[in-house]
């Protein structure tokens, strides 16, 4: 019976990026009806503006983000700026809604309040149960699906930390690395920044450019990612992290190296990669040889993945490509909110790209 009922989804945030594309997978989904939608500085402006693409959407009007706006619905995306979701959040409970909240932003990621303080600068809202199903608990010996299944509040990761995590947790988890000497590196597409105006972001400053930013292990992505390779089974962990903006719209690709485990055969290595993802709808291990791409996921919820073994510098070579809008953001979120629901992980994505 629970395959015909339909549920109904507020987004807040709706004119931004994350927003609009949670409202696109959401158009697809066989078991979603779209409520209201709301914005903060857009309100009052039509869907069509905001959003062209979304055109079944197109006539209906931004309201007011309020408690009043989202109370009533199922289920609540929040889509807002780092350090709004937890003060709504707790407006929405008092006034007693009992929605499955979906918090695209930051502000319950973190397990450690002292490392959101450190990163974000402000008091940490409070944790809650990980948006990332694919996620290796090797305290459990299960995933993060087992406990989205039960979740009320969903924290969606954030975009760079899946990358990285979806490259490298195999090989934690099986012993086959060090995480003791993690780098990353990362070219990421321009919508990661959002939709705000500021001028490194024109197309007469990004086209034809690679720019780094948040160097030297400033980035806030840093504590998270290190949050996930521990629940892999990393003891100590050091990530040394380095984003680089490239000149494209959407996509990640994720460069990870670490210490190979002594004596480790470069067939054993591959062997943790292939049992960890061997079952996950959403994460693809390439074939050898073949190396993750960006235009291979454009547009779908996929992450495709392929690791080697460098034997001269005696290190474990991951890469990881994901589009940051689908599996980064939007698709971790409706992903994570059909565990919630009891529905089928996979209802309203997809694997298939978009290309060229």
């Amino acid at each position: 019976m629970l395959m015909h009922v339909t549920f109904t989804v507020a987004v807040a945030g709706a004119s931004g990026y994350a927003g609009g594309e949670v409202l696109r997978l959401l158009l697809a989904h066989p078991q979603i009806e779209i409520g209201a939608l709301t914005a903060h500085t857009n309100a009052g402006q039509r869907m069509g503006d905001a959003h062209p693409h979304l055109l079944p959407l197109a006539d209906r009007v931004l309201q007011p983000t309020s408690v009043e706006s989202l109370h009533g619905h199922d289920v609540v995306v929040l889509a807002l700026p780092h350090g709004k979701s937890g003060e709504l959040t707790a407006a929405l409970a008092a006034a007693g809604s009992t929605a499955l909240v979906l918090d695209c932003g930051a502000d319950h990621r973190l397990t450690d309040a002292d490392a959101w303080e450190q990163f974000y600068g402000s008091t940490h809202a409070g944790t809650w149960p990980y948006g990332l199903p694919e996620l290796i608990l090797a305290d459990r010996g299960t995933r993060q699906r087992d406990v989205l299944r039960s979740a009320r509040h969903v924290a969606v990761p954030g975009c760079n930390v899946t990358a990285v995590t979806l490259a490298l947790q195999p090989g934690v988890a099986a012993g086959v690395v060090d995480p003791r000497d993690v780098v990353a590196v990362l070219a990421v597409g321009y919508s990661g920044a959002g939709k705000a105006a500021k001028t490194h972001l024109l197309a007469a400053e990004a086209l034809g450019s690679l720019a780094p930013y948040a160097v030297g292990g400033t980035h806030r992505h840093v504590p998270e990612i290190e949050q996930n390779l521990r629940a892999a089974g990393a003891g100590e962990v050091r990530v040394s992290f380095t984003p680089v903006l490239a000149p494209v719209s959407r996509g990640i690709l994720a460069t990870v190296t670490a210490p190979v485990a002594a004596g480790m055969p470069a067939a054993t290595v591959r062997a943790a990669w292939e049992q960890h993802y061997a079952d996950e709808p959403f994460v693809h291990l390439l074939p050898e040889g073949t190396w993750p791409t960006t235009a291979m996921v454009t547009g779908a919820n996929t992450a495709v993945v392929q690791v080697a073994v460098d034997e001269r510098a005696g290190r474990v070579v991951a890469l990881c490509a994901i589009d940051n809008l689908v599996k980064g953001t939007a698709g971790a979120a409706v992903q994570s909110m059909n565990l919630a629901l009891g529905l089928p992980e996979t209802a309203g994505l997809t694997t298939v790209g978009v290309a060229p």
